[in-house]
């Protein structure tokens, strides 16, 4: 495994993040410590989580798991650098929302973090991110809070998720007036088929000094490989992907992708993971795996290189919106 620091701090993680929305929903607890002790084996350090996950009726549970996994001792909790998030509602379904049991007021980000670190079965949380903004809750408010949480030694960095590049600037520049850290990462929907971040979000990161976390890199298994798939009938396709594949064009991107790479005997998903990483300001990708092979076809990844040309061709198919405002001005 290969690490790099988050953004501009002193924090050094892996190049693969290890995302556990699926611990709970679709893994059983078993299987989902199974695989963060396959993850740890394989080097990656760094997990990534939300107060939110489990959703629906059993909102936590995906934090709960962690923590029965850090309880078994090994040093697990030592060795990770955790990540979890607020934002989202936390009142049970089917309950209507309490006042104050969402998004990033001061109360709110004091009650979540508390909640969090219980479900975690931790005293700290290395990572916590805003999963998204939040338009009414000023800066000055967010980062008091984060600043006394900091001080009580419960968090030690504060980033973003879903963040405009805008946004990125308000907090920082705020931050930097009080005196403060502000946002280390950014957490986005970036991956070759999806290339919007582009335009704002990485150049406001890479100048703000944060370190980019993309999630989807695989755009819902758009980039996995899914047309073999469907051809050697090894998985049917579903979901978004299946109705992102009804648009024509879309589907010639991906065969042309597909066909491109199986001319140079390569695995579509872990291509499309190799090409986040050589990307100025990413981090690490955030990989979902549900098996041991899906694991290990994301670490290898990590070592994989992109020719020139490949980039290139990778390119051709995908292009990317270019910088702003030249993408959308003159």
């Amino acid at each position: 495994m290969r690490y790099t620091q988050l953004g501009r701090t002193g924090l050094k993680v892996s190049r693969l993040t290890l995302g556990t929305m699926n611990f709970g929903p679709q893994t059983n607890e078993a299987d989902s410590h199974a695989i963060m002790d396959a993850a740890l084996d394989a080097g990656v350090n760094f997990f990534d989580t939300a107060n939110t996950y489990g959703w629906n009726k059993n909102k936590g549970r995906t934090e709960e798991i962690i923590g029965t996994w850090f309880a078994q001792g090994g040093e697990r909790r030592d060795k990770v650098v955790l990540a979890t998030k607020v934002y989202g509602n936390m009142s049970p379904d089917g309950q209507q929302p309490w006042p104050n049991h969402d998004k990033l007021s001061a109360l709110n980000i004091r009650r979540s973090v508390e909640a969090s670190l219980r479900r975690l079965q931790t005293d700290y949380i290395d990572l916590y991110q805003f999963h998204h903004i939040d338009r009414n809750t000023p800066f000055e408010e967010i980062w008091q809070a984060v600043d006394v949480l900091v001080q009580q030694g419960k968090i030690l960095y504060a980033g973003s998720s879903n963040f405009p590049g805008y946004k990125i600037a308000q907090a920082n520049e705020t931050a930097r007036r009080l005196g403060g850290l502000g946002l280390v990462s950014e957490q986005c929907l970036y991956n070759l088929a999806e290339r919007r971040a582009e335009m704002e979000v990485l150049p406001a990161a890479q100048d703000y000094g944060l370190g980019v976390i993309p999630w989807s890199p695989l755009h819902g298994g758009l980039l996995g490989g899914v047309l073999k798939k469907e051809v050697e009938g090894a998985r049917r396709t579903e979901g978004r992907a299946a109705s992102a594949l009804a648009d024509s064009a879309v589907r010639a991107r991906i065969q042309a992708y597909e066909d491109l790479l199986d001319k140079h005997g390569l695995a579509p998903g872990e291509v499309a993971l190799a090409w986040l990483l050589t990307r100025p300001g990413v981090t690490g990708p955030i990989v979902g795996p549900r098996t041991a092979e899906q694991l290990a076809s994301a670490v290898r990844a990590v070592d994989l290189e992109l020719s020139a040309e490949l980039l290139a061709s990778l390119d051709e198919i995908f292009p990317g919106p270019g910088p702003s405002p030249e993408a959308f001005a003159w």
